[in-house]
């Protein structure tokens, strides 16, 4: 398998795990929100979505290359989550 296959397949995974917890990230901000100080609880939910999976990406690149990504790795990355964000705002907000 491919280093690009394998990064996606990882970014996939992350984003199906973070995905199915939608649910429970939104009861437990509505639940803590006086200490978080959020104004939008989606746009924080899909925050930490993307995030996840960036910082999943990475630190699979960084095991995979044995060694810290370039900048065109991390261009590569973002690419892979960010064509993901139709899916996952539909997911959030939809």
């Amino acid at each position: 398998m491919s280093e690009n296959d394998q990064l996606e397949q990882l970014i996939n995974q992350t984003l199906d795990g973070a995905l199915a917890t939608i649910p429970a990230h939104l009861q437990e901000i509505e639940q803590n929100k006086d200490i978080i100080q959020v104004e939008n609880l989606n746009e924080f939910v899909y925050g930490l979505i993307i995030g996840s999976a960036l910082t999943t990406g990475i630190m699979g690149l960084v095991q995979i290359k044995q060694g810290l990504p370039t900048a065109e790795d991390q261009i590569k990355i973002r690419d892979m989550v960010y064509k993901k964000i139709p899916q996952i705002r539909e997911r959030i907000f939809g």
